[in-house]
């Protein structure tokens, strides 16, 4: 069949025609290369597709049957071929991103809401949930995209950074003064405070973690939290001192309600950007990462 293609596409244009003169203008071929070829293609079929008369070609019973389904294959890679081109001129394609529910709260929410703006025809999924889950399921394809805080190198793995973010400790002046009344002035807020964390399968706490192991900070009380926000809301209740990332605190330490734990040597800040694969790229994926390195400049 595949050396026939070029062939099935001329017996469709004779047969749209009803005349083959017509269809070498069609075609922009001479009227004896399309005899010829309908010719071959009757000889590899065993059937006569067309009987000639004095106003041109008619299809025979056979050639009626065969139409209906070339017919049927032309109109579908036409329909495909209109489709791909409003796909191109509209912008449209599908986005799958996955990214935590606190740096999609505080960060990819701003991208999202300009990209939206610029590319209102493509689909977007977010896949809420830890660092870890989205690296494995941009690993196993299951997304395209993730917004992390930088990963350790992975081959293949491209990395668009965004924005630096700092871990700091917080409390409200109010559980740091009653903690002092207590406890004295020279007590260690980190043995004798309330200390909140993420829970331990967060990115996050580990290194938060390492950060205490390395700078041997020892804690007696300790509450785990799930997310980010509640850890925000926890502190900001004055339940406790909490390990919050600075950036997502920024109105609280304007206004005093949230003081910042001054520490002897400060946690490193990290950088969070886009990861993703390179060589699984799309013209929608394309364009995000466009829009974000944009953005980034500005």
């Amino acid at each position: 069949m595949e050396q026939n293609l070029s062939h099935y596409k001329i017996f469709y244009e004779v047969a749209r025609a009803g005349n083959i003169s017509k269809a070498a203008k069609e075609l922009y071929i001479s009227q004896p290369a399309i005899s010829k070829a309908i010719g071959k293609l009757e000889d590899s079929l065993d059937t006569v597709l067309f009987t000639r008369n004095s106003r041109g070609v008619q299809l025979t019973e056979e050639g009626s049957i065969l139409f209906e389904h070339i017919r049927f294959a032309f109109d579908e890679l036409t329909a495909g071929e209109l489709e791909l081109k409003r796909f191109r001129e509209f912008h449209m394609g599908h986005i799958r991103i996955g990214v935590s529910n606190t740096l999609c709260r505080f960060i990819m929410v701003s991208y999202l809401k300009g990209f939206i703006e610029k590319y209102p025809h493509i689909k977007i999924t977010i896949e809420n949930q830890s660092t870890s889950q989205t690296l494995a399921m941009l690993e196993q394809q299951k997304i395209d995209l993730g917004l992390v805080a930088q990963p350790k190198p992975q081959k293949n793995l491209s990395f668009l950074p965004v924005m630096e973010i700092e871990d700091i400790f917080v409390a409200t002046p109010s559980y740091l003064e009653n903690l002092r009344l207590r406890e004295g002035d020279d007590a260690d807020i980190f043995q004798a405070g309330n200390i909140m964390l993420l829970d331990r399968n967060n990115i996050t706490r580990r290194y938060i973690d390492d950060y205490m192991s390395t700078n041997h900070i020892q804690v007696n009380s300790l509450l785990e939290v799930t997310t980010m926000d509640l850890l925000i809301e926890f502190a900001k209740i004055g339940l406790g001192i909490g390990s919050v990332i600075r950036e997502f605190v920024a109105d609280e330490l304007e206004s005093g309600r949230l003081t910042q734990i001054p520490l002897n040597s400060p946690i490193p800040k990290r950088t969070v950007g886009f990861v993703h694969y390179p060589n699984r790229s799309s013209g929608a994926l394309n364009s995000f990462l466009a829009f974000a390195a944009e953005q980034k400049s500005l």
